[in-house]
């Protein structure tokens, strides 16, 4: 939902006033698993209280309700020593490609060549992946690649771990609201873990939701729908405005858990209660 040329946009205010929107609801919970730090979350999303938040692949995590962040990791004494092997390895590949730079998280380091030479970009980007992983093989972090990126991250630190820990929360015994409809939406690699949560959980005999996983973007996925862009996606959400305020009912759902990582009729019939406009991605 953040334009792809900038990862320092802020969201279309139709964005905006539409998470507003299924947040007013306090039928709905809404939730946010993003890859960027809390504090470009905290001003994209600012005076929405009732919307989830969880930042860098759920590291840090602010609940509904709640205007103060927890870190979701043990706290670790050696953290900086991997982030002293990985900086410098990361700044000279940096310095050696045009257009590249260094994002240094709280919790990760990021190598952007999004702006760099394309060919060469790629090029570098494997480069530098085989490099970090003999480098800090012996080390708690994950090596990834991403679109137009390459990050390294503390080991379990995911959106699936995260999607995990909203479900159970949501669906658990002490959860007063029975849900009954969950739609999960990502767009990129690091989205795929979330699929794979979310396709865990659509098994369990314990689910009572409907649960419904959507890439954005048609591409293999392990998520069985896709919206063709974002502006799609604004749609959908638009209609389950629609449905929570009563407004259309092409859905006798009640509630529902979205959940967003940073941002037309299908190819086959979908389920009853799965809204008009996902597309099958098999």
């Amino acid at each position: 939902l953040v334009t792809q040329s900038s990862i320092s946009s802020t969201p279309d205010p139709l964005v905006l006033d539409t998470l507003r929107a299924l947040c007013a609801d306090q039928h709905n919970s809404v939730h946010i698993i993003s890859d960027c730090c809390r504090k470009d979350l905290e001003a994209w999303f600012p005076d929405m209280e009732n919307l989830g938040l969880a930042a860098e692949h759920g590291y840090f995590v602010r609940e509904r309700g709640s205007s103060m962040w927890k870190c979701t990791a043990p706290q670790n004494t050696e953290e900086s020593a991997w982030k002293d092997l990985a900086g410098p390895i990361m700044d000279l590949y940096s310095e050696s490609t045009d257009g590249s730079y260094v994002e240094r998280k709280e919790s990760a380091l990021v190598w952007h060549y999004r702006d760099a030479d394309p060919d060469f970009g790629h090029w570098q980007a494997k480069e530098l992946l085989d490099h970090l992983e003999h480098t800090l093989s012996n080390e708690a972090v994950d090596v990834v690649a991403g679109p137009m990126l390459v990050e390294v991250k503390p080991s379990g630190c995911s959106k699936g771990q995260m999607v995990e820990e909203l479900l159970t929360k949501l669906t658990g015994d002490g959860h007063d609201d029975v849900v009954d409809f969950i739609l999960c939406i990502g767009n990129d690699r690091s989205d795929e873990n979330m699929f794979t949560a979310i396709e865990n959980v659509h098994f369990s005999p314990h689910m009572p939701a409907e649960v419904v996983a959507c890439t954005v973007g048609q591409k293999p996925s392990r998520a069985p729908y896709y919206l063709n862009d974002t502006q799609e996606v604004v749609e959908i959400l638009s209609k389950l405005v629609n449905v929570s305020h009563g407004v259309s009912n092409f859905t006798d759902r009640t509630a529902f858990a979205v959940m967003q990582a940073d941002h037309a009729m299908g190819t086959a019939a979908a389920p009853a209660g799965i809204p008009r406009g996902l597309k099958r991605t098999k």
